[in-house]
């Protein structure tokens, strides 16, 4: 039989950058709604029907370029939650080429542009979102993260099972 459940992409962090990231997440989501750990999504839903197809544009990917840095460059308001924004050249030069290969088959969600972040709040009241923004606002300082990784995952209705990953190559 073949699974139909649809595909993510996430990009992988090294380490500390995930820890911090989850730490957020964890510190900040309404509990009972939080079922999967920070990350940041390159596609909410590639074909499901079409693994091997996926997983050998996701090696192709990795293997074309090194780990590589990005800026955690600002905090973000999602009216309902907080998110923190992430740039990358390489990441937004990955994402496009991965979506060129896959036009025929994005969803109107993966069509739209695409805006780097990593969600540390969502689905609260819109006053707790903005309190948190201040909050943190107030002595935001942006960092440097490495992606390491692109993450395959099926949704399965709730949390996320793990379907592969691809590693970059290592810087130096």
């Amino acid at each position: 039989m073949i699974d139909t459940d649809p595909l993510i992409v996430s990009l992988g962090f090294d380490a500390a950058t995930f820890e911090r990231f989850d730490g957020l997440r964890r510190a900040h989501f309404p509990p009972a709604l939080n079922r999967i750990p920070a990350h940041l999504t390159l596609f909410h839903h590639l074909p499901g029907d079409r693994p091997d197809e996926v997983r050998a544009a996701l090696a192709e990917a990795a293997g074309s370029v090194c780990s590589f840095a990005m800026e955690v460059s600002a905090l973000r308001k999602l009216g309902r939650g907080v998110a923190l924004t992430l740039t990358s050249p390489e990441l937004i030069a990955i994402r496009a080429g991965t979506a060129a290969r896959f036009a025929d088959v994005l969803t109107p969600q993966d069509r739209q542009g695409f805006r780097p972040h990593v969600t540390i709040q969502n689905k609260v009241d819109p006053k707790d979102a903005t309190a948190l923004y201040d909050r943190l606002a107030a002595d935001f300082t942006s960092w440097t993260a490495t992606a390491e990784a692109l993450l395959l995952w099926r949704y399965r209705g709730g949390p996320w099972e793990a379907a592969g990953r691809f590693e970059f190559a290592r810087i130096g």
